[in-house]
């Protein structure tokens, strides 16, 4: 509520048309109000001064190559950049991080396979071989292979319509997500949902409705609370789909009843043609829960990522409830393939990027700088990736086209066992009965 004496200051700053008859009358106001608006502005100021801004660098990790063991299995320590993180009513994570040389290397051939599949449907829809629509996360690796390095197979994730690496890292093949979006019988939705419905078990899509996923990721949440499981659930979204009401409704219920819910904007800083900033009034999208505590992260660093995501685990696991996290990342593609994205940012943007700050190539540099691979091995990494890749999508190229027979159209509706003894068809009179 306004005081009245600075509802009297307005209206003489309207009346002499500025800010400067307003600061004037300030002087004329009762000294508790007058006296308010200096100090709260000061601390405002303050406070943005002393802001830390996330880095987008890749490669902002760094060890001691002397602390790293010859063993694949054994563990060491990684120091991630101080600047890996930011937060809103919340202790940062641990700047350190304990991994294996082993999973150093996983990550790294995961997340070419990520960006070799992407690039071959990217070959396959400019074939006319693949329709409607696609999206493709080329770029924004990172964030798929770091989540999933933090979690379990019992912890669930739900996304948006750019699903692709999110289906593989959960546990589908290539040829099971190229096959999809071929449309054909092998595909991981048996050729029937296309780029953006992929299931796969603990993975609730790809969601085609913008923001949809939110709330139904919310139940999936309050389902490991009612059965009394230390699970978690990775709730995506983008940067676009940040102002949804639905969103805001799902923050609103996960909080009042402390829902193991991680929800993530993976902000790649431009939506359906535009750019955050000229979409959302505030684009810091971790403070976006406000009653919730945020966590800002460096969306091109897969360590980070992981630290981000396993901090976030722990902190649904003591029962604190959801977080609010910001995975800054990168789309090197327009939002979709229809989009040539170059008219609302500029190529030598995308370069810049590219060249300088790609979570391939990011890792890439490290686990070399520190001796985890030589040169040999990590070509050795990445021909396997690539021929991988290349055998899984000839695989889904040769696929069978789905029968074409109405009777399934009324399939996966029910779980098994649970059907009902006939279903209504389109009309009144086709009727489909379950055996």
């Amino acid at each position: 509520m306004f005081s009245r004496a600075a509802f009297r200051a307005g209206r003489v700053a309207a009346a002499n048309g500025g800010l400067r008859a307003a600061t004037a009358s300030a002087s004329t106001m009762p000294l508790r109000a007058a006296s308010a608006m200096p100090s709260a502005f000061t601390k405002t100021t303050s406070v943005a001064a002393a802001r830390r801004t996330v880095t987008t660098d890749a490669a902002s990790a760094h060890v001691d190559k002397s602390a790293v063991p010859q063993s694949e299995d054994e563990v060491f320590s990684i120091n991630l950049s101080d600047e890996s993180f930011e937060t809103y009513e919340l202790d940062p994570p641990p700047y350190t991080l304990e991994v294996t040389k082993k999973e150093l290397k996983k990550m790294y051939y995961d997340m070419v396979v990520v960006r070799q599949m992407e690039m071959a449907a990217d070959r396959l829809y400019k074939e006319k071989k693949i329709r409607g629509f696609c999206h493709l996360s080329t770029g924004q690796e990172a964030v798929a292979v770091g989540i999933e390095n933090a979690i379990t197979r019992e912890d669930d994730v739900i996304t948006s319509y750019r699903c692709h690496g999110f289906a593989y890292m959960r546990g589908s093949k290539v040829r099971q997500v190229i096959g999809e979006l071929l449309g054909r019988q092998g595909g991981i939705s048996y050729g029937r949902g296309g780029s953006m419905h992929m299931f796969e078990k603990g993975f609730y899509g790809g969601n085609g409705i913008v923001g949809a996923q939110v709330p139904v990721g919310a139940g999936l949440a309050f389902a490991h609370q009612y059965q009394g499981k230390k699970n978690a659930t990775v709730i995506l979204y983008g940067d676009g789909a940040s102002n949804q009401g639905q969103v805001f409704e799902a923050f609103n219920m996960a909080k009042l009843w402390k829902l193991p819910a991680l929800f993530g904007c993976e902000n790649n800083k431009y939506g359906m043609g535009t750019s955050a900033s000229r979409s959302s009034a505030l684009t810091d999208y971790y403070k976006r829960g406000q009653y919730i505590p945020g966590l800002k992260v460096n969306g091109m660093d897969v360590l980070a990522v992981k630290a981000a995501v396993k901090y976030g685990k722990e902190w649904t696991q003591a029962d604190n409830g959801p977080l609010v996290l910001e995975y800054v990342t990168y789309r090197y593609g327009g939002h979709s393939m229809s989009d040539p994205g170059t008219t609302y940012r500029t190529r030598e943007e995308i370069q810049r990027m590219r060249s300088t700050n790609d979570p391939i190539a990011g890792l890439k540099q490290k686990i070399l700088d520190w001796g985890v691979v030589n040169e040999e091995e990590l070509k050795g990494i990445d021909k396997e990736a690539r021929s991988y890749v290349n055998e899984e999508v000839a695989i889904a190229e040769a696929m069978e086209l789905p029968e074409a027979n109405l009777d399934v159209l009324f399939n996966d509706i029910y779980v098994k066992g649970s059907e009902p003894s006939f279903i209504r068809g389109r009309t009144a009179d086709e009727l489909r009965y379950f055996d």
